[in-house]
């Protein structure tokens, strides 16, 4: 069974938005401090938002302001609104625990900003 499983990536122009989702189980929500990470072509998973169990999140600042963390631990499932897209958002986007990956990786969701 896989631990987490994203959706909602895409190609999208620069300027767009695109919202991603993450469903997990009911443990990795109950327990978790929850993160979106971010894998560029040869490059290491980057966190770019995390979100407490509480529900408070943080951001890389290469997104703040235009990215918006948000999870529902009853629904057992995290969002990331991503607006104002720019080239260099494109990825691979995971969700996993924070901080440190302390579950395997899901597949990810591809997000391609180009014009």
């Amino acid at each position: 069974q896989v631990p987490v499983v994203e959706s909602g990536g895409g190609l999208v122009q620069p300027g767009g938005s695109l919202r991603l989702s993450c469903t997990g189980s009911e443990s990795l929500f109950r327990l978790y401090d929850l993160a979106w990470y971010r894998q560029g072509p040869g490059t290491l998973h980057d966190a770019v938002a995390h979100i407490l169990l509480d529900g408070t999140p943080s951001y890389a600042d290469s997104v703040k302001g235009r990215f918006t963390i948000s999870r529902d631990n009853a629904k057992k499932t995290m969002s990331l609104q991503m607006n104002s897209l720019r080239p260099e958002d494109t990825g691979v986007y995971y969700c996993n625990t924070s901080p440190g990956a302390a579950v395997s990786w899901g597949q990810g969701t591809q997000v391609t900003v180009s014009s």
